[in-house]
């Protein structure tokens, strides 16, 4: 089940995000270490300004996604910090989680959503293709010391045409 992250779940946002460093270190910008030394009101900001969705099971968190506004693009949106615990893989909590952020960017009228993804990380590459996400031919690395790690930038468009064609309908390749 996808539920959204509220005012006062900061400890629950910091509990995920330093699973999902641990887990997969070279799949984002921050680190464990840098995470870990932020300070409770900085989690709580965080569940406040940007759109946290989590995939729960039971008691246990499983995944998470989050939407931010473009820095330089007024029509279009981030998807940041995606994640999913290895024992929730390959049953679909991705493909829902990007979808909780793609109805968050259409709700405030965004026009299309970029993310990066590590160059290495072909799971999630396949997994964003099979959205409708596209390579745009922009790369980017890591910060250091992992600056050696590629990242692609991908956008969708969000916009749904009048024959009614949706972009970010979820594509199945056989």
């Amino acid at each position: 089940m996808i539920e959204r992250l509220r005012k006062g779940e900061g400890p629950r946002l910091r509990a995920i995000r330093l699973r999902a460093l641990a887990d997969a270190p070279d799949a984002f910008g921050s680190t464990f270490e840098v995470a870990e030394r932020k300070g409770p009101e900085d989690w709580e900001t965080q569940v406040e300004r940007l759109p946290t969705f989590v995939w729960r099971e039971g008691d246990t968190d499983l995944g998470m996604v989050r939407g931010a506004p473009h820095d330089g693009d007024a029509d279009a949106g981030y998807l940041i910090s995606m994640w999913v615990a290895p024992e929730a893989r390959g049953r679909g909590v991705g493909a829902a989680l990007v979808g909780e952020v793609i109805a968050w960017a259409r709700g405030r009228g965004l026009r299309r959503l970029v993310l990066d993804v590590g160059a290495h990380n072909e799971p999630a590459r396949r997994l964003y293709e099979r959205l409708g996400f596209a390579a745009t031919g922009a790369t980017g690395a890591l910060p250091p010391p992992r600056d050696r790690l590629r990242e692609l930038e991908m956008t969708i468009d969000l916009v749904i045409d009048l024959a009614g064609h949706d972009p970010a309908a979820p594509h199945h390749t056989l």
